[in-house]
């Protein structure tokens, strides 16, 4: 289901994203949307919703935010690669088990509007993370079925729109770990937000869409 269609039916419904999720109230701080998480067991991705305090996020349109995570079978083997014992070695070479890797992040407007990404260091998340070029190929393959149909295909929509942007965003990631000075980067809670990106949607898909129809 392309985004289009997404909120075309959510319209046609008179619903929004994340009603049904929250069940028509505001969210708790800092609480998980679903508790446990939506979880596809079969792909190997979950991901959860969350909100922050206003004074956390000042200034900001964010009513809140979607982690997305890669489960275990999805990078276990991809550990004894090149890239991953390069980045393991840059960000410090934690040894902490973890039984997922933190992909991204997509923040939310009131209306239910994706108008951001961002990554945010492992303590965050209370995992780990993996190389810029894994965590790529892994979005590019992510494929959601978590039984809430509708938000699946919306962060699917996304992460294929807004894959230039996402390679720029884990490269300022990687960067940003790069440039610390002190040791052990992923436990420094001097180090939060790695990188983020704002979104127009509406303008990326009049831009496809004009690139679909020129002669």
């Amino acid at each position: 289901m392309s985004l289009l269609d997404s909120y075309a039916q959510l319209v046609a419904n008179g619903d929004h994203l994340l009603g049904e999720l929250l069940d028509g109230r505001a969210p708790g701080q800092s609480r998980h949307y679903p508790e446990d998480d939506a979880i596809d067991h079969h792909s190997g991705y979950q991901w959860f919703y969350h909100s922050h305090s206003p004074d956390d996020r000042p200034g900001t349109a964010e009513h809140g935010h979607f982690h997305v995570f890669a489960r275990r079978p999805l990078w276990a083997r991809r550990l004894h690669s090149a890239a991953e014992r390069e980045f393991a070695r840059m960000a410090g070479n934690p040894g902490r088990p973890a039984h997922t890797r933190h992909l991204l992040g997509i923040g939310i407007d009131a209306k239910g509007i994706p108008i951001n990404l961002f990554t945010v260091n492992s303590w965050v998340t209370g995992d780990w993370m993996l190389s810029a070029a894994n965590t790529e190929k892994l979005l590019e393959r992510m494929h959601l079925a978590t039984g809430h149909s509708l938000i699946d295909a919306v962060l699917e929509s996304v992460i294929t729109l807004c894959r230039g942007e996402i390679r720029d965003l884990l490269a300022a990631r990687d960067a940003a770990l790069r440039n610390f000075a002190g040791a052990d980067p992923l436990a420094n809670r001097s180090l939060e937000m790695l990188s983020a990106v704002e979104l127009d949607l509406d303008r990326r898909l009049v831009e496809l869409g004009a690139s679909t129809t020129t002669p």
